[in-house]
C-alpha cells in the first residue's frame, strides 16, 4: 500500500481487493486522507466506522441515475457501498465489509464518488487539493 505523504492523489488509485487480513486505515493515515474528502462524516454502525455523504439532487429520476452512476463505479473498481436511494437525495457509505472498518479503498471510493458527483453537476467547484 503506498505511503500517504507520497499518493495525494486518491482519483488516480485504484482499489486492491480487500481480504479479511487487509490492514484498517490507521489514525494517521485516517487523519491525512479525511481533507481529501471533506464532505464525509464518519459514523459508526453496529460498531463498524463508515464514511457517508448524502448528495442533494432535484428529482426522484435524477437520484436513481446517479444511483446506477455510483453503483456502475463500485463495479469497475470492485468495492460496493451501501446506497440510499430517495426523492432528492442519496446517501452513500463506504466501508471494507471484509475487515469490518475503514480501508484505503474506501477514501479511494468517496474521492471518486465525489468526482462523479462533480462531473454530473450534482456538486460544483473543484476537487479538494486541486489547483483548479
Amino acid at each position: 500500500m503506498p505511503d500517504v505523504v507520497d499518493t495525494p492523489d486518491l482519483l488516480a488509485e485504484s482499489c486492491d481487493a480487500c481480504r479479511r487480513d487487509s490492514p484498517r486505515v490507521t489514525d494517521a493515515e485516517a487523519a491525512a486522507l479525511t481533507p481529501l474528502i471533506p464532505d464525509w462524516r464518519r459514523e459508526e454502525h453496529d460498531g463498524v466506522p463508515r464514511l457517508v455523504r448524502t448528495f442533494r439532487v432535484p428529482t426522484f429520476r435524477d437520484a436513481l441515475a446517479f444511483t446506477q452512476r455510483v453503483g456502475e463505479l463500485a463495479e469497475d473498481e470492485g468495492h460496493h457501498p451501501a446506497l440510499l436511494t430517495e426523492w432528492g437525495k442519496v446517501t452513500v457509505s463506504w466501508w471494507s465489509h471484509k475487515i469490518r472498518g475503514l480501508h484505503r479503498n474506501d477514501f479511494i471510493m468517496a474521492a471518486k464518488t465525489d468526482a462523479l458527483a462533480r462531473d454530473t453537476g450534482i456538486i460544483e467547484g473543484p476537487a479538494p487539493g486541486s489547483s483548479n
